[in-house]
């Protein structure tokens, strides 16, 4: 059986599913079904949450097998969370997740950060 289609090949927008039919007896209902929030998800985002399911949620573990940043997968992560229509979920990003994204963007180097989140521990010991 082939994957479920939910984009339209031609324009790329979101389809919908006009039809089921059973199997077993033949019975047919027709009407306009909504897609669930997953099928909204691309291929990637898609194998992402599977990776992120295996790995029991744990985001150190997804990007180690991903090979990508830490950064990087919990953008992922958050850009599937406004995906699936959740974006009021999402916390204020912290100063040190601040100070990682302009790490991973090469806004700083390497020794710029640790400075930063160093003095920025020192702050919150205040």
């Amino acid at each position: 059986m082939r994957k479920t289609l939910t984009k339209c090949p031609a324009c790329n927008h979101q389809l919908y599913i006009s039809e089921y039919k059973c199997g077993n007896c033949g019975t047919t209902v027709n009407g306009k079904f909504e897609l669930d929030e997953l099928f909204k998800l691309s291929e990637d985002q898609l194998f992402f949450t599977k990776v992120f399911i295996k790995n029991r949620g744990n985001l150190s573990e997804v990007q180690k097998e991903l090979e990508i940043s830490y950064p990087t997968a919990r953008n992922r992560l958050e850009d599937i969370v406004r995906t699936m229509g959740y974006e009021g979920a999402q916390p204020e990003r912290t100063e040190s997740q601040k100070i990682l994204d302009m790490l991973e963007n090469g806004e700083i180097s390497s020794k710029d950060a640790m400075e930063m989140l160093r003095a920025l521990k020192k702050e919150e010991k205040k």
